[in-house]
């Protein structure tokens, strides 16, 4: 109730879809233009041509990468409830190889756009475009990394408590 007025409507699609308003969404509620911003960029992320799985992957290794935790959590439950496979999951959880190589190849090139900043070396590109990623794949996963920056970053500054809804998936385990 006491959101700022732009972010109202945001805040009352997103109860619908979960059932529950996400604490993150909730912090990002103080700032109308970040919730709207952060909801339209992850609206546009899933029009990427990855996969649910793929998705999963560049999103939980910016995670990763980035240390949060609240961001860890709910997306082992959102990658749960889409199917992605459970040995994926422990995979991004733990932060250890993928068994399938394509797979394998996005997680490594996700972790390398974040750690050179969008930088990455051409033998980084040309092993994953080897794997079977297209140039437009490369851009896409800058898309993931830059939607990650929004929600993990508030979820720090913010010390944004994990949902119960959440709870059960916990970072580190």
């Amino acid at each position: 109730d006491a959101a700022p007025e732009g972010s109202k409507a945001i805040m009352q699609m997103a109860t619908q879809k979960y059932s529950f308003l996400p604490n993150l969404l909730g912090n990002m509620a103080h700032a109308p233009a970040l919730l709207e911003g952060y909801a339209t960029l992850s609206g546009i992320f899933g029009k990427t041509s990855f996969s649910p799985t793929e998705q999963q992957i560049v999103l939980m290794s910016n995670n990763v990468l980035n240390g949060c935790k609240y961001c860890m959590a709910a997306h082992t439950t959102i990658a749960q409830g889409q199917g992605v496979p459970d040995d994926v999951i422990a995979a991004l959880r733990d932060n250890t190889p993928i068994v399938d190589a394509k797979l394998e190849a996005l997680r490594q090139f996700s972790q390398v756009i974040n750690i050179s900043r969008g930088n990455p070396r051409a033998v980084d590109t040309k092993a994953f475009l080897a794997a079977g990623y297209s140039e437009a794949n490369i851009l896409e996963v800058i898309l993931g990394t830059a939607l990650k920056v929004m929600s993990n970053y508030t979820n720090h500054v913010a010390k944004t408590p994990v949902d119960d809804n959440f709870a059960g998936n916990a970072w580190p385990a």
